[in-house]
């Protein structure tokens, strides 16, 4: 896996990451530290990986189990350390999951399976913060 990032000076603290698979991702600091809030920031952009790769995760579980799933919004919120480095110190991943007749305990399971087992970004950013999940069933 490879990303390059590009630095736009213009913009003051904009920068600009080049994925490997060919993908743009804008990102903009504070303008407390030089950006003028043009786009995420670099720690909002990590968290929103986070939430994307277990969403992928959950989605993909719940497709394969014949589930009809319509829908998984991971709702995230974080708190980080005071000092630097300010790791992520606390991380909660609230699923809302949608589709008709879709059980509690395939949902429980696919959330499990994801934060235990497969969702790298969320295992790897455990190992500075309390990651813990929860999750909704709606029906439609």
């Amino acid at each position: 896996m490879e990303c390059t990032i590009h630095w736009m000076p213009s913009t003051g603290m904009g920068f600009a990451a080049e994925t490997g698979s060919g993908h743009l991702i804008n990102m903009d600091g504070a303008p407390d530290g030089g950006g003028r809030n043009l786009a995420p920031r670099p720690m909002e952009t990590l968290l929103a990986g986070a939430g994307g790769c277990t969403a992928y995760d959950v989605v993909l579980i719940l497709k394969r189990g014949r589930h009809a799933v319509t829908g998984c919004q991971v709702k995230l919120q974080a708190e980080r350390a005071d000092a630097d480095p300010k790791v992520f110190t606390k991380i909660h991943l609230h699923f809302v999951v949608s589709g008709k007749g879709v059980p509690a305990t395939a949902v429980e399971r696919a959330v499990a399976l994801s934060h235990e087992k497969y969702c790298s970004a969320t295992i790897m950013l455990a190992k500075t913060a309390a990651v813990t999940t929860s999750f909704e069933v709606v029906e439609g």
